[in-house]
């Protein structure tokens, strides 16, 4: 796609992450295709960019993303006096879940069953068959993605891992895996942010044309 070979053209380094992202898209813009979510967790940065993904998604990115005429109708229908507003400030959505935001359920997850099992546990209660889990991380070995990684598996989740260079135990969990190239952790997590921002362009390009 022209997106991603831009991306790629822009930063070389990414050039071996292009079947990986490709894979990646295809397999998230299947799940949204069928009404299915994306769910998205990771630690530290990870975590950050996990609120960023969905930030992305769940708002428009490059676009506004106007709402169907025929949602626009039903609004109005339904609040006369308030519906124009509510239509003109709603935008197209993809539906996707940061895991990283729960603190509550963290806190006590972590403090009274198991820290390393605190999206893994979010997985089961809001996971379902043909929905998507993308987990993140530098290494590919953190314990907290792993198990939700496998644990979105054992669920018939879809499963993307966005990682380092050598992938880790991630790259083997996954269906796809997106291995950033980058010798230390701040290297990896800027070719993330190049790698999801693509993939947010070419899910909006592709569902909500301009």
């Amino acid at each position: 796609m022209e997106i991603i070979d831009r991306a790629v053209k822009k930063h070389p380094e990414l050039g071996a992450c292009k079947p990986d992202m490709l894979r990646s898209y295809e397999i998230l813009a299947d799940v949204f295709r069928r009404g299915k979510k994306l769910l998205v967790c990771g630690n530290g940065g990870s975590a950050a960019d996990s609120e960023h993904i969905v930030g992305e998604l769940i708002k428009g990115y490059t676009s506004r993303r106007p709402i169907p005429d025929e949602m626009r109708s039903r609004l109005v229908q339904a609040s006369p006096e308030q519906g124009e507003y509510l239509a003109s400030h709603l935008q197209g959505a993809f539906p996707a879940i940061s895991l990283v935001s729960q603190v509550s359920f963290l806190t006590a997850f972590a403090n009274d069953v198991a820290a390393d099992m605190i999206f893994a546990q979010q997985v089961y209660a809001y996971g379902s068959a043909g929905d998507a889990l993308m987990g993140i991380s530098t290494s590919g070995a953190s314990p907290t993605v792993t198990h939700a990684v496998q644990v979105a598996g054992a669920l018939g989740l879809h499963t993307i891992g966005l990682t380092g260079d050598s992938g880790g135990l991630l790259k083997g969990l996954c269906e796809a895996a997106i291995c950033a190239p980058g010798e230390t952790t701040a290297e990896i997590q800027e070719s993330h942010q190049i790698i999801y921002h693509t993939l947010c362009e070419m899910l909006e390009t592709e569902f909500f044309p301009r």
